[in-house]
């Protein structure tokens, strides 16, 4: 089995089906096909499968024409089920892994598309797991339940896992020119996993197994989390100095070495840093290591939009204004600059709650037209002068590109920016 399917992955004949179509399976989609292989997605959601198949991209990092030409070509397409898992060679699977209630793993996501997978896996099968998890996944979790068929890994089928490393938004790093790190269950699976994203990557690492893989992807998003957690406590530290949190990163990163420049800001979202080292703490705690960096960390980015809640009360009471009636006019709710996705975003909780003590809150996001909290719908305002004028308090939360603030600038009678992007700017700016 394994001479076989390595003969067609070097000859170029294979077929790939990405399981889940969102920002890490679609771009991946795009990828295989722009480099001539059949590509079978699969979604529960039937809403992306017509929206594929109809050529339209709902993701702001995939251009509609170019899905549309891959699409008319036959490169493309998409599907409600798994029947087609029959038709393929290579199985990937890029479905979300959120935390439940409990802030314990959410598997059931990459449970049920294994789980599918079983009823069609066949001989010569290459299943690459994409989700975040935690360290063992693959090899005690996905490889049992495969081994179910009765099919033997690493001589029947073989299994992988190769962290996604998307980065939406990003201009410059896509997945062609992003390094790849592959980990197989086993040496074989490892070097077929390898062999594939070679076909599409420029460069591919190949690690000891796929446990590693997995560590490697939470060391990232970790590093990143307690980084950014300790710059969001350096800047509530510099509020209470009354010093320039921005100036001083900006001084500490003329060292032309031992230090990074992270930047502070009303919290974290998206769908790797808040939820990624909470995998790796959980994984710990089974083993029972308390991971206590992490959870302080975790406890920091947490709090960061309660804390932006009572500089907001702080801003509004040194002009004899409560929060309770006030109008606040919150600009950007994504989660980072220039994408559509409010997975985790903190304008959500800032919003809530504003919305709780009695503030008039209403937002402008360019790329997200409504949001949904609770019960209650918001759908974006336009930004005019009038909005800018009838605000006690201009919160920019989201520093996308297509911001005019200049003209936010001259129109807002106050403005609380946690990002530094009215960093030209002086009066009546209050920073985080």
């Amino acid at each position: 089995m394994e001479n076989e399917l390595l003969k067609k992955i070097k000859n170029n004949d294979f077929k790939v089906s990405v399981i889940g179509l969102g920002y890490v399976g679609l771009p991946l989609a795009v990828e295989f096909a722009k480099n001539n292989f059949e590509v079978y997605g699969i979604d529960i959601d039937e809403n992306k499968v017509k929206n594929i198949n109809e050529g339209i991209s709902y993701i702001s990092d995939i251009d509609n024409n170019e899905l549309l030409d891959l699409v008319r070509k036959n490169k493309i397409k998409a599907f409600g089920n798994y029947e087609v898992l029959s038709e393929v060679d290579i199985i990937i699977i890029a479905v979300p892994t959120p935390l439940s209630k409990t802030k314990d793993p959410d598997l059931s996501y990459i449970l049920n598309a294994v789980n599918n997978i079983k009823k069609y896996l066949k001989k010569g099968h290459l299943i690459i797991l994409e989700s975040t998890t935690y360290p063992g996944t693959t090899d005690e979790v996905i490889k049992p339940i495969l081994e179910e068929s009765g099919l033997k890994c690493g001589l029947d089928f073989f299994l992988a896992f190769s962290p996604e490393r998307i980065n939406p938004g990003d201009k410059v790093y896509k997945i062609k020119n992003t390094p790849k790190i592959v980990g197989g269950v086993d040496e074989i699976s490892g070097k077929l996993a390898y062999e594939v994203y070679s076909k599409i990557i420029d460069s591919v690492i190949m690690v000891s197994s796929s446990k590693v893989a997995e560590m490697a992807k939470l060391l990232e998003n970790t590093f990143r989390a307690v980084n950014i957690a300790l710059v969001n406590e350096i800047a509530i530290m510099c509020d209470i100095l009354k010093i320039d949190v921005w100036e001083v990163i900006e001084s500490a990163g003329t060292k032309p070495f031992g230090f990074m420049k992270f930047y502070p800001g009303p919290g974290i979202g998206g769908h790797c840093i808040p939820i990624d080292p909470i995998y790796l703490s959980w994984k710990m705690k089974t083993l029972n290591y308390n991971a206590r960096l992490i959870e302080v960390a975790s406890e920091i980015n947490t709090n960061m939009p309660r804390y932006v809640v009572q500089r907001i009360a702080d801003i509004l009471n040194e002009y004899e204004r409560s929060v309770k009636g006030s109008r606040i006019l919150i600009l950007g709710v994504a989660y980072k600059k220039d994408v559509n996705d409010i997975r985790e975003s903190p304008a959500i909780d800032i919003i809530s709650l504003l919305s709780d003590k009695g503030a008039i809150v209403y937002y402008f996001d360019p790329y997200i037209p409504k949001i949904q909290i609770g019960d209650l719908e918001i759908e974006s305002v336009e930004l005019t002068r009038e909005i800018l004028r009838e605000s006690d308090l201009v919160v920019l939360i989201t520093d996308h590109s297509i911001f005019d603030y200049e003209f936010i600038y001259k129109n807002a009678n106050l403005i609380f920016d946690t990002k530094n992007a009215f960093k030209n700017y002086s009066e009546k700016i209050y920073k985080l």
